[in-house]
């Protein structure tokens, strides 16, 4: 039997720690528990009165009968710690993968429900999707984008479930597309926006391939004030006209929505992929700050889960 007590109270002293600053913050989805103690390769994450258990593949070779077991022993100690029930923890494994995984069904059937971020109001779903509806480690430049939105027109590009749309029409912006070539994902985006009340004339969902609606968009003359840019890391979707590979299309992408940006504007750029680097090129065609620091919440205690560059046109 694995003793899961240094797990048990590694978690229970980070949720003292995180609970008063959730609630200060006016948040309630966040992180407990981030791979802190290596031999529980897990990241714990509180969704309401939910947990979400996420479990790293370590490449360990466990016979399935004792990793069962060992699994068992984590979601007990979890509900130990909390209080909750075995039926507020969703279990999810994750394995090293590429493609469009991260939008596949895991095959259960979960509960949509609500949780609040700085005031905004978010549909998520811990169990039918590997992902939630709600990337947490994006909740600082969600909060950015709606600082500065006050009478931007904004685009939101690889949109997943429309949340950068919520943060920028909460906070002024006039217009808005929002671009994701999933139809789940653009009806989740719906839903969250009229949770939140947006006028759904003027914030307008783009079923589109970013890279075809990058050229579209400039044929026809667009601009905006106000871009955010987050693509997978990879992705092979049959829907694609092509193959995305994030470090090899940088340029490619980062171009095309500078095209698109007006005189004065802000493009935020990011991804979550471990080995990616900027290519230098980019930093001497624009401005180009690098914010990760800044925009890594600090319950994230893996500051290297996602980078983000704020670029605009050199002036």
């Amino acid at each position: 039997m694995v003793d899961v007590s240094p797990f048990a109270n590694r978690l229970g002293k980070n949720i003292k720690h995180y609970l008063k600053w959730a609630r200060r913050q006016g948040i309630n989805a966040w992180r407990a528990y981030d791979r802190d103690v290596p031999q529980f390769p897990f990241a714990v994450d509180f969704y309401g009165e939910r947990v979400h258990l996420q479990e790293f593949d370590t490449g360990w070779l466990m016979p399935d009968d004792e990793h069962e077991a060992w699994l068992a022993e984590v979601v007990e100690a979890i509900c130990f710690v909390t209080g909750f029930d075995k039926s507020a923890v969703s279990v999810k494994t994750r394995r090293r993968q590429k493609g469009e995984n991260q939008y596949e069904k895991t095959g259960e059937e979960g509960e949509d429900f609500v949780i609040e971020e700085f005031g905004q109001r978010f549909w998520v779903n811990l169990d039918t999707y590997l992902d939630t509806g709600l990337f947490l480690d994006h909740r600082n430049t969600r909060k950015r984008v709606r600082e500065e939105a006050a009478g931007k027109r904004f685009l939101n590009l690889f949109a997943y479930t429309g949340s950068f749309t919520v943060y920028a029409a909460a906070g002024g912006a006039v217009s808005s597309e929002t671009v994701d070539l999933s139809n789940t994902y653009q009806a989740w985006s719906r839903r969250n926006f009229e949770l939140n009340g947006l006028d759904l004339d003027a914030h307008r969902l783009v079923r589109a391939d970013v890279f075809q609606y990058l050229d579209d968009a400039r044929a026809a003359g667009k601009q905006f004030d106000l871009i955010v840019m987050d693509p997978p890391s990879f992705s092979n979707s049959k829907k694609m006209l092509e193959i995305l590979d994030v470090q090899r299309d940088q340029e490619r992408l980062i171009d095309g929505a500078m095209a698109l940006l007006a005189p004065g504007g802000t493009l935020y750029f990011s991804n979550n992929l471990r080995s990616f680097t900027l290519e230098p090129a980019l930093a001497e065609r624009y401005a180009v700050r690098d914010i990760s620091a800044q925009s890594v919440p600090e319950d994230f205690r893996n500051k290297k889960i996602h980078q983000c560059w704020r670029i605009q046109h050199r002036s």
